[in-house]
């Protein structure tokens, strides 16, 4: 079974919200950099939507935004490379990191990542079939991880049962969440 579940989100519609909301340990997590005038409300709405429901969201590679609003942590991205944070970070404060590799995995370890995402484990319009790790790879490079890991890359419904052969105890993505179909749901959340 899943701990978790991580959406990535730009803009908010009616699908994301029906399906968000069917998640009982669902978290947010939001791009606030490159922001102007037109994306700022869709971050802001995104927020607003988190709070309202109490989902906590993540702001990406960005510690004083996160903790401007109010933020349940900061996700770092696998090219962030910054070591320093801030000192006013709340006592519950989570750091998320992202790595496609085993020096990436040092990395956000020092950086102190709670949870690691690794991608691309399955395929994805993103990444090259020859970049894509696939279960025995995933599990090789994350076999002596101490972190809690979290499975990011071309998760559907037709491959989701592979995660139970891994080390992952979460999930990310954004093309999961925004399916129109129904998903198979109990009350915890998927099945």
């Amino acid at each position: 079974m899943l701990d978790e579940y991580y959406v990535f989100l730009e803009e908010l519609n009616d699908i994301f919200k029906k399906n968000i909301t069917k998640f009982k340990n669902i978290n947010i997590v939001i791009n606030i950099n490159n922001i102007n005038k037109s994306n700022l409300n869709n971050v802001l709405s995104i927020i607003k939507f988190s709070k309202s429901y109490k989902i906590p969201f993540y702001l990406i590679n960005n510690y004083q935004m996160s903790i401007k609003y109010n933020a349940n942590g900061t996700f770092l991205s696998s090219d962030h490379k910054q070591l320093k944070r801030p000192m006013l970070l709340k006592k519950n404060f989570k750091i998320i990191g992202l790595a496609h590799n085993q020096l990436e995995y040092y990395k956000k370890n020092e950086q102190l990542c709670k949870n690691i995402m690794v991608s691309p484990l399955f395929y994805n319009r993103k990444y090259s079939i020859n970049k894509i790790l696939g279960i025995n790879k995933f599990n090789l490079l994350t076999n002596n991880w101490k972190t809690k890991i979290c499975a990011l890359g071309g998760i559907s419904l037709n491959n989701i049962k592979k995660l139970k052969m891994t080390k992952a105890k979460s999930f990310a993505g954004i093309s999961f969440f925004q399916k129109k179909s129904p998903l198979l749901f109990n009350s915890k959340g998927l099945l």
